[in-house]
């Protein structure tokens, strides 16, 4: 009995390692989740601004009409430079998306992983309020991921309409659970 207790002991402090692991993956994700989000906002608000500077073929004929100095007509954004800055930006959300979608498939193989790990481990009447206690972090920690998602929706998609979270079952009854992120 006390070499089963010393297994299980063992066993515990293994699972609380992992979970701390866990936390400090998924408090990293969101981390690099929010930033990402804030540099796909600073681009589409640089984009409004080129779109609000960019110089109108009309009112570029219009200027030479009325004799504009040379230096007032350099300092217009062309037709071409406006469109390479608009493809060099398009280049850049497809790279911060793909980058996005590469950390989304490392965090749903992280929490198969963690899924399949507390399956095989917590399958013992004596972890019971352990897994319970698992659980009700787990809730929290999903609970704070769907706060600290993107809050507002808009027509403007910066993403892709997906689910983010993978299939789960539960812990103690291993039924599925139906997990959807705010806003899809």
């Amino acid at each position: 009995d006390e070499e089963l207790l010393k297994r299980i002991q063992a066993t515990v402090v293994h699972l609380q390692g992992d979970y701390e692991k866990l936390s400090s993956i998924t408090g990293n994700l969101l981390d690099d989740h929010q930033q990402k989000q804030k540099d796909i906002e600073a681009l589409f608000q640089s984009l409004k601004r080129l779109e609000k500077e960019k110089a109108d073929k009309e009112e570029l004929l219009l200027g030479i009409d009325v004799k504009a100095d040379k230096s007032a007509l350099a300092s217009k954004v062309s037709c071409t430079q406006f469109e390479a800055s608009l493809e060099r930006l398009k280049e850049e959300l497809q790279e911060m998306l793909s980058r996005v979608r590469g950390q989304e498939q490392s965090w749903h193989q992280l929490q198969q992983q963690l899924s399949q790990e507390m399956g095989s481990k917590l399958d013992r009447l004596e972890l019971g309020p352990f897994r319970q206690q698992l659980e009700e972090h787990w809730k929290g920690l999903l609970e704070k991921l769907k706060e600290k998602g993107p809050g507002a929706e808009s027509d403007d998609a910066a993403g892709i309409k997906k689910q983010l979270l993978a299939h789960f079952h539960c812990v103690s009854c291993d039924r599925p659970l139906n997990m959807q992120v705010p806003g899809l």
